[in-house]
């Protein structure tokens, strides 16, 4: 692996390290170190770089700012004579501009007074063109269409006629008053929920992000409008915000989008369920139905509704008028006809009656003896169940018996084996004190003097006249 070692006026700070690192080379000096990272910065190729200035301040020889977009920032600066070279108008660098700056990466140093630090050197400086506005705006619409997020809105069912619109402007443009005057054309009578954000400068983006979820987070709103009036690419900037794009996607409220005049065509237009040209065609969009067309029509139907009442109305007296010249035919005619149907039905029933009654007499004796019938061999079957379960007892209860005697004879054989009177038995004999303790040692029988000795047919006196203990301790 190439090594390279840093040059420095400062020797002494550079000689050998006292401890090496027995990976890494040095310690080296600092201020060695920090103008080779100087030089390496220094070498590397001019770029142009294209953002948002941010934090803009200027000193007595330099202009600094942050330059930014939606996916990160470099702190930048320019010497004020290169800046005053380049000619641009007054207040062309300001916080928000648009801008694209040529230069490349410097360090400084700094020293025991200064702090270091790291800028973008700028040598070039211009405001951002339609070009450049272009071609980030044609990136940003390929990647998000190909993310499919253009199709999520338009599938989005829209209410025919909406009781409650969101609406997402700035209070005091233009666009809110035409907006409002289509809605009023079409004769709609609904709730407008206003949700004012700017509409032009770097922080547009943001607000009208978060006016669009405060107002899809209402349950009444069934539709939102985004409208502002017309302007350049550069002034439209905010509605082709990639994060704002990808909130309106996702949102579960159908957007409209009516952002410019006809010309105009921002990124929100490919992401909304509806891109108008104008906040007039944004009302028809969200209205689809015209209120004061479909009032008229309904005025017309109702008319039309009324006549053929009052005509049915007409036709039925005249029907019922004619019916009604001979009620008292019809009355006798249908009384005759009730009373033969009365009769049938009479002698129909007392027939049914007898059957009826014949049947259920011949079923109940069939059901009678299938009862019978089977509460005999249910007995019988009981009787010869409680047969076979005694004498499954009585077998069970033999085997019981049969293992409890073995149980006990092996017990009493193993209780014989362990009783002490089989060792007396053997010719061996148990020392006792006069209460009948047994003694255990030499020593305990000393001390009793007399004792009994028992056998296993009996027990005899004894006393100690003799002990090897005492004749031991003598010695």
């Amino acid at each position: 692996m190439e090594q390279q070692s840093i040059p420095g006026g400062d020797e002494a700070r550079e000689a050998a390290p006292v401890r090496a690192d027995p990976e890494l080379p040095g310690p080296y000096g600092v201020g060695g170190y920090a103008r080779m990272l100087q030089r390496e910065l220094r070498r590397r190729a001019r770029v142009l770089l294209v953002g948002e200035v941010s934090g803009l301040g200027r000193s007595r020889t330099q202009a600094f700012f942050d330059l930014r977009d939606d996916y990160g920032a470099v702190p930048c600066a320019i010497w004020l004579n290169d800046l005053e070279r380049l000619g641009l108008p007054e207040d062309s660098l300001r916080d928000g501009a648009e801008i694209v700056v040529g230069g490349g990466p410097d360090y400084y140093p700094g020293s025991a007074q200064s702090s270091p630090s790291f800028r973008f050197r700028a040598t070039h400086l211009r405001l951002a063109g339609e070009g450049d506005l272009l071609a980030r705006l044609a990136a940003l619409r390929r990647q998000l269409e190909s993310e499919g997020l253009f199709q999520l809105q338009k599938r989005l069912p829209r209410p025919l006629l909406p009781r409650t619109i969101g609406v997402v402007t700035a209070e005091r443009g233009a666009a809110r008053r035409d907006l409002v005057a289509g809605l009023e054309r079409r004769g709609w009578r609904g709730t407008i929920v206003w949700g004012f954000a700017p509409v032009q400068d770097r922080h547009a983006a943001p607000a009208i992000t978060t006016a669009l979820q405060d107002l899809a987070a209402r349950p009444e709103v069934e539709v939102i409008v985004a409208c502002r009036g017309g302007g350049s690419l550069a002034d439209l900037w905010a509605f082709c915000d990639e994060t704002l794009c990808r909130t309106v996607a996702m949102l579960r409220v159908p957007v409209v989008s009516a952002v410019g005049h006809e010309r105009d065509t921002t990124l929100l237009d490919d992401v909304a369920a509806v891109a108008c040209s104008t906040p007039t065609h944004a009302a028809e969009a969200a209205v689809p139905l015209d209120c004061t067309a479909a009032r008229g029509q309904l005025g017309r139907s109702a008319g039309a509704l009324e006549r053929a009442a009052q005509g049915a109305v007409s036709q039925r007296g005249r029907h019922l008028a004619a019916l009604a010249r001979g009620p008292a035919r019809a009355l006798q005619r249908e009384r005759l006809a009730l009373n033969q149907r009365t009769r049938e039905i009479r002698a129909a029933a007392a027939r049914r009656i007898g059957e009826r009654a014949a049947f259920q007499r011949r079923i109940a004796m069939v059901v009678l003896g299938r009862a019978a019938r089977r509460a005999d061999e249910s007995v019988a079957a009981a009787g010869a169940a409680r047969r076979r379960d005694g004498e499954a007892l009585r077998r069970s209860a033999e085997a019981a018996l049969s293992r409890r005697q073995e149980a006990l004879a092996q017990t009493r054989v193993a209780l014989r084996a362990h009783d002490p009177e089989r060792t007396l038995e053997r010719g061996y004999a148990r020392a006792e004190d006069s209460e009948g303790e047994p003694l255990t040692s030499a020593a305990g029988a000393a001390a009793a003097e007399r004792l009994r000795l028992r056998f296993a047919d009996g027990s005899v006196g004894a006393r100690v006249e003799d002990s090897e203990i005492e004749r031991e301790e003598e010695a």
